[in-house]
This record gives structure tokens, C-alpha cells and sequence, in this order.
């Protein structure tokens, strides 16, 4: 068997460090106000349909595993209201950030994990998202850290059941090793299917695609960043 599908969560460092600096004061307040009515619960059973975990009954569900700054939740939120939105984020820091920002605009339509995305992955019901995000997810860019890139076989395999037929999986990076790697993984994967169809379907950015700090740095650094999308079968 695999390497990345014996590994136990306890040993799934998918993340890097939990803190940055101390908190601004209203970051603090607001987390600390919105984060707990904003957190799912993953000690209760999991629901039989996601949308009951949000107040309205969303249209669709999609999932961003390690949001950073925020800005393309925040954006992905604010640009439909109908849609449910799932954010994970294990740094504090980031996750403060984004919740400030999603309270100043006055977002109803979020939830968010704060921890291990796989803890979450695990507890979801089956079949219940319309979308999986990974946008410039850390690379792990030294070869013995590899391991701990989160697209593995077992993570596929975590997307696949709680993935419908027919949603879609986008992957953003500017690292061509992880590039590589998350194509290769997705070959040899039977639940996804690769859509693009010429050069400019993985070179363009996303339709309403806001940009993010981590694209910005990219780019400035001269990296070509790449926007694969896969759909589960």
C-alpha cells in the first residue's frame, strides 16, 4: 500500500505553523464573537443533508481547504448569497482575517473548520459538495516533505466520496513540481477526469477569478501560476 494511504491523521501534517503575530485588538473581538457561531461542530453526527448546517438552504455547497488571506472566499461568498460556502483555515492569524472581513460585510452564507481539513473531510456526509477548492496550497517544495502535500491518493479518495458526480475540484498553484504531481495523482485516480482541452484552459485564471495575495507574489517573482479544474466523475 501507498505510503500516503497508510499514514494516520496524527501523522498528516498537511499544514505548516498554527500563529503569527498577536492579533489586532478587533480581530481578536470578532473572532472571538464569530468564529464559535461560525464553526462546524464535528463532535455532533453529521447532518443527513449539508445544507442544514448553514441558516438558509444553499443552492450549492463548495469547500476551500486553506484559505490564506481570504479573498477568494470572501469574494466567492459575497458574489452568491444563494451558495454555501465552507472555508478551512488552521492559522489563526488567517482565519482572524478573514473573519473580520466577512463580518464587516455581513456574510451569512459561511462556515468554517479551523483545524485539520481531513478531520473535516472525514465528517462530511456523503455526496454533499458541488465543489472542492485548493488555491495555492503549500508545496512542500523539499523532496522529504513531499508527503505532506495534500493532494495524495487518500485525499482523492476523500474528495471522491464526499464530492456529487459531476462537481468540480480546482487546483491553483504557481509550483510546477506540485503541478506535476497533483496531474499525475489525478491520472491514476478513477473518480477525476482532467477538463482541459487546449493551453489556455489551464493558463487563464477562473471566470470571476479576484486574484489573491499569494498569485500577486507569484507573479512578481516571475512564476507562472497554472488553474487546473477537475470533475468527478
Amino acid at each position: 500500500m501507498p505510503d500516503d494511504r497508510r499514514r494516520s491523521r496524527s501523522t498528516e501534517a498537511f499544514f505548516g505553523r498554527r500563529r503569527g503575530k498577536a492579533l489586532k485588538p478587533r480581530q481578536a473581538e470578532l473572532l472571538d464573537r464569530y468564529l464559535p457561531e461560525w464553526r462546524i461542530d464535528l463532535a455532533s453526527p453529521p447532518p443527513a443533508a449539508l445544507r442544514n448546517v448553514f441558516d438558509h438552504a444553499p443552492t450549492r455547497i463548495v469547500l476551500e481547504i486553506g484559505f490564506g488571506g481570504g479573498e477568494h472566499l470572501l469574494h466567492r461568498a459575497l458574489s452568491d448569497p444563494h451558495g454555501g460556502f465552507i472555508g478551512v483555515e488552521p492559522f489563526v492569524n488567517s482565519m482572524a482575517k478573514f473573519v473580520a472581513a466577512a463580518a464587516d460585510e455581513g456574510l451569512t452564507n459561511v462556515r468554517l473548520h479551523d483545524d485539520d481539513a481531513t478531520q473535516l473531510l472525514d465528517w462530511l456526509p456523503d455526496a454533499s459538495l458541488d465543489g472542492v477548492d485548493l488555491l495555492y496550497p503549500d508545496p512542500w517544495p523539499k523532496m522529504r516533505h513531499w508527503k505532506r502535500r495534500f493532494v495524495n491518493a487518500a485525499n482523492l479518495d476523500r474528495f471522491a466520496r464526499v464530492m456529487k458526480p459531476g462537481a468540480v475540484f480546482r487546483f491553483a498553484s504557481d509550483i510546477d513540481t506540485y503541478v506535476n504531481w497533483t496531474l499525475r495523482h489525478i491520472e491514476i485516480h478513477p473518480a477525476f477526469e482532467w477538463t482541459a482541452r487546449n493551453a489556455a484552459d489551464w493558463r487563464e485564471p477562473y471566470d470571476g477569478w479576484p486574484g489573491t495575495r499569494y498569485e500577486a507574489k507569484a507573479l512578481r517573482e516571475g512564476r507562472t501560476p497554472a488553474y487546473l479544474t477537475f470533475v468527478r466523475r
